[in-house]
């Protein structure tokens, strides 16, 4: 089974919150080192792949015992480029190499790197044992539309989302979560034929939050250091 799924890491060379990120050190390894280590302990994935346009990433990946068999078009790494259609391309690609897709595409993104194995491992195991198109990981929401989360309308203030009362607690109101990027798992016909995430049937692991930081800024980066040596 593990040779038919694949792990893909989407590190592009360009970021405008956290400059040169995906290389950037956490830990002392760079910040993609540690999704290409967690994807290469997963007893379920037979490849770690990245995908790049730039040499020092692929230079890195390399390093750490991911295959770069390919480089990412330039217009598929601009600041607006779809993250989708860059999942797309490398399936292309995979399957003009070997003329069949993955059994199951495994998305690991660099921005997530307190991720752990049995955390790919889950998502993996809820794919292949549902009829779900994607799996996503997700970790309790902080803040909740049913109680403590409002809109402004005409100056005036409601609940961002009605529930079938009002709750006093939070405890009380419905459950809400947030997506992270700690993993997706996707069937690959899916992705090649959907034009975004939400256009089929989803699923989802649950995560606890220090393991679902995700760097996007400079003082993300800092708390995930600072987790680390808590860790340790």
């Amino acid at each position: 089974m593990a040779d038919s799924i694949v792990g893909l890491i989407c590190a592009r060379g360009g970021s405008k919150g956290v400059p040169r990120k995906n290389v950037r050190l956490l830990g002392g390894k760079p910040l993609i080192a540690w999704s290409i280590e967690v994807g290469r302990g997963c007893p379920s994935i037979g490849r770690i792949i990245v995908s790049t346009e730039d040499d020092e990433i692929a230079s890195i990946a390399r390093q750490y015992g991911a295959e770069v068999p390919f480089v990412r078009p330039a217009v598929l790494a601009l600041d607006n480029s779809p993250e989708w259609h860059v999942w797309q391309h490398a399936l292309r690609t995979l399957l003009g190499a070997t003329g069949t897709l993955p059994r199951l595409l495994v998305v690991l993104p660099p921005t997530s790197p307190m991720r752990s194995i049995a955390d790919v491992e889950a998502c993996i195991a809820e794919a292949l044992g549902s009829d779900a198109d994607v799996v996503i990981t997700v970790k309790p929401a902080e803040r909740n539309p049913y109680f403590n989360m409002v809109e402004l309308h005409d100056g005036y203030v409601q609940l961002a989302a009605r529930g079938p009362g009002r709750y006093a607690r939070r405890q009380d109101a419905p459950a809400v979560y947030d997506m992270t990027t700690v993993a997706y798992a996707a069937r690959p016909e899916f992705v090649m034929r959907a034009g975004h995430l939400f256009d089929g049937k989803m699923r989802a692991v649950i995560v606890p939050p220090e393991r679902a930081v995700d760097i996007d800024t400079e003082l993300d980066l800092a708390f995930a250091e600072f987790l680390l040596r808590r860790q340790q």
